[in-house]
């Protein structure tokens, strides 16, 4: 099997599986990376203290990491997802699956990986298209606690073969034929853990975190069936289980973005700090491209758009949501 992209999660996969004595490749974006995670043994980077296993290869030649794989994860940020994807398009075989491990959205048209992918790959290889998502924090992962994902896809074999490969006695793989729900509650999460980190960072308590993950959770569903997807599925895994995970942790690059938000600093200070993306800041633009051409009300993305981009305070963007209208709760 082939990893695309030696991300912190990317490699988390790579490692995992190849741990399990499964050849593995990990496809760098240079053959110098290459050489120095070989060399290494472990990418200091990402993962310092994680040994590579010896099934696990790093390689920067796409035929030869693409072309014989099974199952093919593209762990990449969203915003690179599309060059990756063509960098790798034409080596993928016939029957292959193709895993999107990515939760984010397009800009601008705010487009899921699985459409980038129907768009980019020829249609013989649709119906291996599937994607990835779930309360999946890979630091923990990576230390082998307990965890349960969910893979989706219109093709219930080619998401049978994704959960075999996946499933372990620590890493509990679940599918799903919502494609559409599964891709936006991993996406439209992050925009909510954003949020959730300014409440931590400002102190407002435990009752208004879960207040306001409970109405993120409702806003975040809204566009979703909008936009086709099922609502039971943004109360399961992909949905509430990521939201839990990800508004809770401090492991969670979006909310600890919040959190800094809270404390004062700028996005484009926070982002000059970061080695990793947190997909949350661009998925909330390309949430509401998506929630104006659905005609969509997303109030918290909306103010969590203000705070990131126009300067409105985090104590402002408080007081805004408060002070809005009284309505029934549904």
């Amino acid at each position: 099997m082939a990893i695309v992209g030696a991300t912190t999660w990317g490699t988390t996969l790579a490692v995992i599986l190849a741990a399990r004595d499964r050849p593995v490749t990990l496809l760098a974006r240079s053959e110098a990376e290459a050489q120095e995670l070989n060399a290494q043994r472990q990418h200091s980077r990402f993962l310092p203290g994680v040994p590579f296993p010896e099934s696990l290869t790093v390689s920067s030649d796409v035929g030869q990491a693409i072309s014989p794989a099974e199952l093919i994860i593209l762990a990449v940020p969203s915003e690179h997802f599309r060059p990756n994807l063509s960098r790798v398009s034409e080596a993928i075989s016939s029957g292959a699956t193709i895993l999107s491990a990515a939760k984010g959205l397009e800009l601008p048209q705010g487009k899921r990986m699985s459409q980038v992918m129907e768009e980019e790959l020829p249609a013989h290889l649709h119906p291996g298209i599937c994607v990835l998502s779930g309360p999946n924090l890979a630091q923990e992962i990576i230390r082998g606690k307990l965890s349960s994902t969910v893979v989706a896809g219109q093709d219930p074999d080619h998401c049978r073969v994704a959960q075999d490969i996946l499933m372990s006695n620590t890493f509990r793989v679940y599918t799903s034929d919502d494609v559409i729900g599964v891709e936006l509650g991993g996406a439209l999460k992050n925009i909510i853990a954003l949020g959730a980190g300014i409440a931590d960072g400002l102190d407002a308590g435990d009752n208004a975190k879960a207040a306001f993950i409970t109405r993120g959770l409702a806003e975040i569903t809204r566009l979703g069936v909008a936009a086709g997807a099922k609502p039971l599925t943004f109360a399961g895994l992909a949905g509430l289980g990521d939201l839990v995970a990800t508004c809770s942790s401090r492991l969670s690059r979006n909310h600890s973005v919040g959190r800094q938000l809270a404390e004062g600093l700028s996005w484009p200070e926070i982002r000059g700090t970061m080695d990793n993306v947190a997909e949350g800041v661009n998925t909330t633009n390309a949430a509401l491209a998506m929630a104006k051409d659905l005609d969509v009300e997303m109030p918290i993305a909306q103010t969590t758009h203000r705070v990131l981009f126009e300067g409105l305070s985090p104590q402002d963007a408080v007081a805004q949501l408060m002070e809005r209208p009284p309505r029934s709760e549904w």
